[in-house]
């Protein structure tokens, strides 16, 4: 069974940081794009971030300088890197994994989701 599993959310002051994961089951995911999105209360879900299969990583303006992604191959475990939060950032964080593997924006493309993780920022 194909599955990704997020982890790492909580309750972070803003100006904090947190690092969440995603963890992938069922196969490997190298030759996949791997991406990050939230859903703040009452909005759509929003791109965030991804990481390409050729490397590239490609970020929403708003969190350019402040988000970081990074893959572990050895773990299949994609990782998400937050520093100085916002409260506006408030949301649930989602991975999800596209077979296309060019690092695309839009959620869908992507035919993978994990069930998310809960992240609320402090103001």
């Amino acid at each position: 069974q194909v599955q990704l599993v997020e982890s790492g959310g909580g309750l972070v002051q803003a100006g904090g940081s947190l690092r969440l994961s995603c963890a992938a089951s069922g196969r490997t995911f190298g030759r996949y794009s791997m991406g990050w999105f939230r859903q703040a209360p009452g909005k759509e879900r929003e791109f965030v971030i991804v990481s390409s299969s050729g490397g590239n990583t490609y970020y929403a303006d708003s969190v350019n300088g402040r988000f970081g992604i990074s893959r572990d191959s050895a773990k299949n475990t994609t990782y998400l890197q937050m520093n100085s939060l916002k409260a506006e950032e408030t949301g649930v964080y989602y991975c999800a994994a596209d077979h296309l593997g060019w690092g695309s924006r839009r959620i869908g493309d992507y035919e993978i989701w994990g069930q998310g993780t809960q992240v609320t920022v402090s103001s």
